[in-house]
């Protein structure tokens, strides 16, 4: 099977945090949802994850609904359930617990077996001055890029 090129970035995540590590985990989703990601129709703004009963769920993933479903269509808003191994899950929930971190999705993709995934990240949030920083550090970053371009 071909490469899928379905990549979407949750852009707004790395200007508010700093990642410590990242992660793959999948998605439990019904049908109807990975047809719709796969017409590329997500919104991961304002997307978190977190624990309930040993297990990681993501809240406020938006996947809309798939044109051509009928009733068996889903739910808007859902939340769902990523898969992750026993060790990365206590790894995770250990960090959370004791460090104060955050656990925030950073990407969602189509893998080269068409699975969707999802890319997580360990994250500290950031400061304002931080945001200020990452802030110029782009600005200076497009300023070199169009001066080599002359």
């Amino acid at each position: 099977m071909a490469a899928s090129k379905i990549y979407i970035k949750n852009k707004r995540a790395s200007f508010d945090y700093e990642f410590l590590e990242r992660f793959v985990a999948g998605i439990a989703l019904y049908g109807t949802e990975i047809k719709s990601i796969r017409e590329s129709k997500v919104s991961l703004s304002d997307t978190y994850c977190a624990f309930a009963d040993n297990e990681l769920w993501v809240y406020n993933m938006h996947i809309a609904l798939y044109r051509l479903g009928t009733f068996y269509n889903h739910e808007v808003m859902r939340v769902r359930k990523l898969l992750l191994t026993k060790r990365e899950l206590r790894k995770l929930q250990r960090a959370v617990k004791e460090s104060g971190l955050t656990i925030v999705p950073t990407s969602l993709f189509i893998n080269d077996k068409g699975l969707a995934k999802m890319e997580i990240a360990l994250a500290r949030g950031k400061k304002t001055y931080d945001k200020r920083q990452t802030l110029k550090e782009n600005d200076d970053k497009r300023e070199m890029a169009k001066a080599f371009k002359r």
